[in-house]
């Protein structure tokens, strides 16, 4: 079984994507982390300007590296979506993320194309969503909890930045697949928004 779960920044939509895995037993892909590896990378090299550099950085990435801490700032994600939106970059990472998913017993990818592009064959499709407002303040949360101090005002501007960059991207751009089912988690704490998303995996498998 694949569950492709869509989203923008902050949805909620990686933390669902880990509950889910571990309910069902699958291996779990934030295909995120790729592309914050990336920019990462180029950000070391003072280069995230560049889409050649970044397509040498993806296809020698190692995922080994997926657990560095550095790949949760926001520098980090700020950077994934300016180099998510090179196509080498993405071409690059593409074939990667397509094992992942087609290995035996299947798996749970979260992204930002993973139903349109990645896995559109996919059993289940997501597309989770919140406001931006409620995105900021989740982000803001996480933020101070690491003892990181923010500007939630800034991380609301960053986020709306985001998402208009990943929404007009020439190259799949954030949206969500014609069969995935939305599921708004604004008014949705995570125990609330799991229950519902296991409800809306459990009604596509037996549908299939």
């Amino acid at each position: 079984m694949i569950v492709a779960i869509d989203g923008p920044a902050a949805s909620g939509k990686g933390t669902l994507a880990r509950r889910i895995a571990a309910h069902y037993g699958l291996p779990h892909l934030d295909t995120g982390l790729l592309y914050r590896a990336v920019a990462v990378k180029l950000i070391h090299r003072t280069m995230l300007d560049d889409a050649e550099a970044g397509a040498e950085e993806a296809r020698r990435l190692d995922p080994a590296g997926l657990n560095d801490p550095e790949l949760r700032s926001e520098a980090a994600g700020a950077g994934a979506s300016v180099v998510s939106a090179y196509p080498q970059v993405r071409q690059a990472l593409v074939e990667f993320q397509r094992r992942f998913a087609a290995t035996p017993p299947g798996a749970v990818l979260d992204g930002r194309d993973i139903g349109t592009v990645i896995c559109p064959d996919a059993e289940v499709k997501l597309y989770v969503t919140a406001s931006a407002e409620e995105r900021a303040r989740r982000r803001a949360l996480e933020l101070r909890a690491r003892g990181e101090t923010v500007d939630e005002a800034e991380i609301l501007a960053d986020i709306r930045a985001r998402d208009a960059r990943d929404m007009g991207r020439t190259s799949a751009p954030l949206k969500p697949a014609e069969d995935a089912v939305h599921l708004d988690t604004t008014e949705l704490d995570a125990d609330a928004a799991f229950a519902a998303a296991i409800a809306i995996v459990e009604r596509r498998t037996k549908a299939a």
